[in-house]
């Protein structure tokens, strides 16, 4: 019995021996080894998205991991690389990365295969000061042993820890002195302060970061044309986000800003007519530190472009008057996304006029006959441009010198404009005198066309007048002439 069971026992020994020879076989040596040494590199890979998919230290390391001697194990013969530095860590990546065999094929992988060519030609793919090395490599921002998905949360390009991954780069003085000085480096803690940036800090991974709207591998220059920062491509880049109903109903957001943005007149300007001085979302809302302008910023945040418009109505009566009411200053009469053009039609008390939307006869009969009394002097001075610009180009159709009456016609738009910009002081006198300097100019030049017109006709009438003189007179002096000969021809024959 004693016999049963000792060779039981050997047999045992013997297959355990055996399968413990199969196991280190197939084992990752070098990880072995590694974690014998509690090698942190090694603890790290052992929670790998790669090991996880049965990858090797020598994937990427190169050499032969199932042999347990160590010069067997890296030496060149298996293909021993060490630790890749510079462009070569990228290489090493992209030999799976960019194979679909591998990818696809093997892993049955949804990530694109062009994440190195994106990287290639993106703003990190140009040469750093190291020797024709590129600025930044694939373990510069997701890490080298212990990368995970992106959808891990300890990942480091987890939409939560983006932004302090590009800041390791981009809040480094130093670093970016070396590459684009005029760069900020407050880029992380502006973003701090804005909306996206708190909800973000709050553990909200929904909201905006650098790779939202900057792309991740394909990150290109704003001045770039390609580039999602473009100004004519960022509203469509915000509109990623905040026209997605589903999305912006979570944070009680309305999701039609961009269609509105498209049809004002700042989005025909920058979307339409590709005039890259108009304002897009960021000129209004800023870049990394994005937040709507408050109701007392909101003019401040206009007067950027429109300086004049805001410092009229800083001084203007409705100043105090919207500051009680805690009404925004240019929005209350302009809106915000879909700013129309301001024509003429928003000036009065008729329809279609935002004077008439606070000032009524009855409410305040004061404002209402300044708001009416603007309106008359507006029409007035375009009716009176009107006929002097058609009285100019009749006296120039009909051949008369009419270049400083034309000359003069830009004053009148210049005062015309100048009046528009007025409005904004709400100051009867004031927008007076533009308006009348402008309807004198009309009236000179009104009357110098109907001169010089009236001095076409005079030449016209002088001209067939003499025309007849000169007709009349060839005409007797013909008589005459036919009468001597006449005489002359009778005096012969007798």
């Amino acid at each position: 019995m004693k016999k049963m069971w000792s060779c039981r026992i050997i047999l045992f020994t013997f297959l355990l021996t055996v399968f413990e020879q199969q196991v280190a076989s197939t084992q990752d040596q070098c990880l072995v080894c590694h974690e014998a040494i509690e090698d942190k590199n090694a603890a790290l890979f052992k929670g790998d998205v790669h090991f996880a998919n049965g990858l090797t230290c020598a994937s990427c390391h190169g050499g032969d991991a199932t042999k347990e001697d160590a010069e067997e194990s890296m030496s060149k013969n298996a293909g021993f690389m060490g630790v890749p530095s510079g462009n070569a860590i990228s290489s090493v990546c992209s030999n799976c990365h960019s194979s679909a065999t591998v990818m696809v094929k093997k892993y049955n992988s949804l990530l694109p295969l062009d994440q190195m060519s994106s990287l290639t030609s993106s703003v990190h793919g140009e040469s750093s000061t190291k020797g024709g090395q590129r600025i930044a490599q694939c373990t510069s921002c997701h890490g080298a042993h212990g990368i995970v998905s992106k959808n891990n949360r300890s990942s480091s390009v987890h939409p939560l820890n983006v932004p302090a991954t590009c800041a390791k780069c981009h809040s480094s003085a130093q670093y970016l002195r070396d590459y684009n000085p005029a760069l900020p480096v407050d880029q992380l803690d502006k973003y701090r302060t804005s909306v996206h940036g708190k909800q973000n800090a709050k553990g909200d991974a929904s909201v905006a970061e650098c790779a939202s709207c900057h792309g991740s591998h394909d990150i290109l220059p704003a001045a770039d044309v390609r580039s999602r920062v473009y100004a004519t491509t960022l509203p469509k880049t915000c509109g990623s986000c905040h026209s997605n109903t589903n999305l912006m109903r979570k944070y009680a957001l309305p999701s039609d800003q961009l269609e509105k943005y498209s049809r004002s007149v700042h989005g025909i300007a920058l979307l339409e007519k590709k005039d890259l001085g108009a304002p897009a979302c960021n000129d209004c809302h800023g870049n990394h530190g994005a937040v709507p302008p408050g109701v007392e910023s909101i003019s401040r945040v206009c007067g950027t472009c429109h300086a004049l418009n805001a410092e009229l109505f800083s001084a203007s009566p409705h100043k105090k008057a919207f500051d009680q009411r805690k009404l925004p200053e240019c929005e209350t009469c302009h809106s915000h996304h879909d700013v129309v053009a301001a024509t003429d039609k928003l000036l009065g008390v008729g329809k279609g006029a935002v004077c008439a939307w606070c000032h009524t006869p009855e409410k305040a009969p004061k404002g209402f006959e300044v708001a009416r009394t603007m309106r008359l002097l507006v029409d007035s001075l375009q009716a009176s441009e009107n006929h002097a610009v058609l009285r100019v180009e009749e006296a120039e159709q009909k051949g008369m010198e009419v270049g400083e009456a034309r000359f003069k016609l830009r004053e009148i738009r210049q005062a015309r404009l100048e009046s528009r910009t007025n409005v904004h002081s709400f100051n009867e006198s004031q927008f007076r005198e533009v308006a009348e300097r402008g309807l004198a100019v009309s009236t000179v030049v009104s009357e110098e066309a109907t001169q010089a017109i009236d001095q076409y006709y005079f030449r016209r009438w002088g001209l067939l007048i003499a025309s007849l003189i000169i007709t009349s007179l060839a005409i007797s002096l013909y008589a005459f002439i036919r009468r001597i000969e006449k005489q002359q021809a009778s005096r012969a024959r007798s």
